[in-house]
């Protein structure tokens, strides 16, 4: 199915030419809520002046196979509820993709081709969006130079060989309401894919799964190892990762370490290739980091 269209607040829909007597207002709502495939608590009607019937859309959206070929239909069924009397001069109009109903002949072919060009485009350029990737790092250490940001590289290199378009956002500094607010801003100017390094583990300082739950409350944040808080430096009760979402782009957040780095990639990437959701993407990339855990202990 195609996606839907974004109505643009232009959400009213205007029948001229309509006699009443008696009509219940409900059930003229309710009539042009099954021609849109719509609930009956989604359209109101809102006005009746000088035989002008104007309803509204309480839908952000529609698809366009709600709209198109649809004004006869609503004719018909306005026609044929009780109280209601349609002049030979009756029609539908509305502004914006609504107005799509009030297409049909070489009109509705028109507006059809349109659309499915329209789609044609969205999808591309969603396929593109899913592409464009804008990498971050955190940590004092990083910021002030102290060490190399290999983290970078490696995302970097490791996405670009995958098929992505990369870029360097910047090292932010640990303070959740920041790397919350860049994240944010990031997704906001079409990167589809943005990638954290750093700050998820269980210290004071360590903010970016805090950061990402203030964007998506739902992401997935799976724990590698516990710990209890308030022994040594931890503040927290664990170290953790997290995929999560925000208008649309996803949020991937690695370690610090680059060998964990290198191992979360090798985890997520074919996830992020086949579509799997963030509780998916975000246990396949634990399930790595806990498993080399284990290895390096039983080693140790």
């Amino acid at each position: 199915m195609s996606s839907p269209f974004d109505l643009l607040d232009k959400k009213e829909l205007r029948v001229t030419d309509v006699h009443l007597d008696g009509a219940n207002l409900t059930d003229l709502a309710r009539a042009v809520a099954e021609v849109l495939g719509l609930d009956p608590a989604e359209v109101l009607v809102t006005d009746y002046l000088d035989a002008v019937l104007t309803f509204d859309v309480l839908r952000p959206s529609l698809y366009p196979h709600q709209l198109l070929d649809r004004k006869n239909a609503l004719l018909a069924h306005l026609a044929g509820t009780p109280g209601v009397r349609l002049g030979e001069h009756a029609r539908v109009s509305a502004d914006g993709v609504l107005g799509w109903i009030a297409a049909d002949g070489a009109d509705g072919v028109g507006v059809a081709d349109a659309l499915a060009t329209a789609q044609r485009l969205a999808t591309g350029m969603d396929a593109r969006i899913a592409r464009r990737v804008l990498i971050f790092s955190t940590g004092a250490e990083v910021a002030a130079a102290q060490i190399r940001d290999t983290n970078r590289e490696t995302v970097a290199t490791r996405l670009t060989e995958a098929g992505y378009a990369c870029e360097f956002g910047g090292t932010i500094r640990d303070d959740v309401d920041l790397i919350a607010g860049t994240i944010r801003a990031a997704a906001g100017r079409g990167y589809g894919l943005v990638v954290t390094t750093g700050g998820v583990g269980a210290e004071a300082k360590d903010c970016t799964v805090e950061a990402v739950l203030r964007l998506d409350p739902g992401a997935a944040t799976p724990y590698l190892f516990r710990v209890e808080p308030g022994h040594g430096r931890h503040l927290r009760d664990g170290v953790r990762v997290a995929v999560g979402s925000c208008l649309g782009s996803r949020i991937v957040c690695l370690p610090g370490p680059n060998d964990e780095v290198a191992a979360g990639l090798d985890a997520i990437l074919p996830g992020l290739r086949d579509g799997w959701g963030n509780a998916e993407l975000a246990e396949a990339l634990a399930g790595r980091l806990r498993g080399r855990l284990r290895d390096r202990m039983a080693g140790s």
